[in-house]
C-alpha cells in the first residue's frame, strides 16, 4: 500500500462522490433498499478497492486476493456500486438493484453474484463467517498468510450475541489478519442505537475480547488509511475500527435521520441528492486543479 498523497485523496474523494451517486440512481430506480448505511461507507468502500485491497476485477477468484466479507448486507447499494466502478462489472448493470432475476439482489446473494465472499442478509453473522475463514486459510498456509480478511459490520448488529462468540474466538486464536471494521452511525431502522440498546463503550469492549482497537472519522481517508496500516502491523491480535460515520452522508437531507436507514428516495428526492452531489463532484474537482 503507497504513501496517501494529496493527489490521491483527491481521487478517492472523487470515486466515493461516484458511488454515491451511484447508490441514489440505484435506489430511485429500484423502489426500494436503504439509504443511509450505504451513502455513509461510501468513503471506506472507496479506500479500500481504490488503493488498499490486494484484488484483481479481471481475476475476482485470484487465489491472494484479500477478502471482503459484508455482515450487514442491507448496505450492499455501497458495495455494488464500489465492485462496478472498480471493473467487476458493467456500471449499468446497478440500475436492475431488486429486480426479479439480477444478480444484485436487496441481500447479497453469493450463487448469482459469485464475485461476493458470503451471502448475507441476517445480521450478526459476518464476523463468524470472517472468522471461520480466517482460521481455515491458517490451516491452509500457516500463520504466515499474507490474506487479509476484512469484515464490513454495522453498529446495530452488535446488538447480535452471535458477533461476542465470535470477538471471543477470534481474539483467543490471535487471528491477526481478521480487521473488522465498525460503521458506528449510531442509527438502526427503528432509531438511535443508544436509545434501542446502548452500545457503548465499544472500544472497551472489543478490547476485553483481546482486540486490537482503533476509533477514527469514518469520513477521513487519512485516518481509514491509516488505520488499516497500523491493524496490518499487529500480529499477537485481531484488529477493530470503530469508524464514526454520517449516515446518509453527501447528502443534507439524509443526514443523520434514522428514518433514511430503509427507505429509498422517490424521484424528487433523487433528483435533489444527485444534483447535491454534482455539486460537491465540482468542488472537489476545482481543489483537484
Amino acid at each position: 500500500m503507497d504513501d496517501i498523497t494529496d493527489k490521491k485523496i483527491i481521487e478517492l474523494e472523487l470515486k466515493a462522490n461516484d458511488i454515491r451517486k451511484s447508490i441514489i440512481e440505484m435506489l430511485v430506480e429500484a423502489g426500494s433498499g436503504h439509504t443511509a448505511g450505504a451513502l455513509g461507507m461510501a468513503d471506506i468502500f472507496s479506500a479500500l478497492y481504490f488503493h488498499i485491497l490486494h484484488h484483481d476485477p479481471k481475476r475476482p477468484d485470484w487465489h491472494e486476493r484479500d477478502r471482503v466479507i459484508l455482515s450487514n448486507g442491507h448496505i450492499c447499494p455501497v458495495l455494488y456500486a464500489t465492485l462496478a466502478h472498480a471493473g467487476y462489472f458493467l456500471v449499468e448493470e446497478l440500475k436492475t438493484l431488486r429486480k426479479f432475476g439480477s444478480r444484485l439482489q436487496g441481500h447479497p446473494h453469493r450463487e448469482w453474484l459469485p464475485i461476493l465472499e458470503t451471502s448475507s442478509g441476517p445480521l450478526g453473522e459476518g464476523l463468524s463467517q470472517a472468522v471461520g475463514m480466517a482460521l481455515a486459510d491458517r490451516m491452509d498456509r500457516g500463520r504466515s498468510s499474507s490474506i487479509n480478511f476484512f469484515v464490513l459490520m454495522g453498529d446495530g448488529e452488535m446488538d447480535e450475541g452471535s458477533n461476542y462468540e465470535a470477538m471471543m474466538l477470534a481474539g483467543k486464536e490471535r487471528l491477526h489478519n481478521v480487521i473488522a471494521i465498525v460503521d458506528r452511525n449510531n442509527i438502526q431502522i427503528d432509531g438511535f442505537t443508544e436509545d434501542i440498546m446502548p452500545l457503548e463503550s465499544m472500544y472497551e469492549k472489543w478490547q476485553s475480547f483481546n482486540w486490537h482497537v482503533q476509533e477514527i472519522d469514518g469520513h477521513s481517508f487519512d485516518q481509514i488509511i491509516n488505520a488499516i496500516a497500523e491493524a496490518k502491523t499487529i500480529f499477537d491480535k485481531p484488529s477493530v475500527i470503530i469508524a464514526n460515520t454520517v449516515p446518509g452522508k453527501g447528502v443534507a437531507e439524509f443526514e443523520r435521520r434514522f428514518e433514511w436507514h430503509g427507505k429509498p428516495p422517490n424521484r424528487q428526492e433523487a433528483d435533489m441528492a444527485l444534483s447535491e452531489l454534482n455539486a460537491l463532484g465540482d468542488k472537489i474537482r476545482s481543489e483537484k486543479q
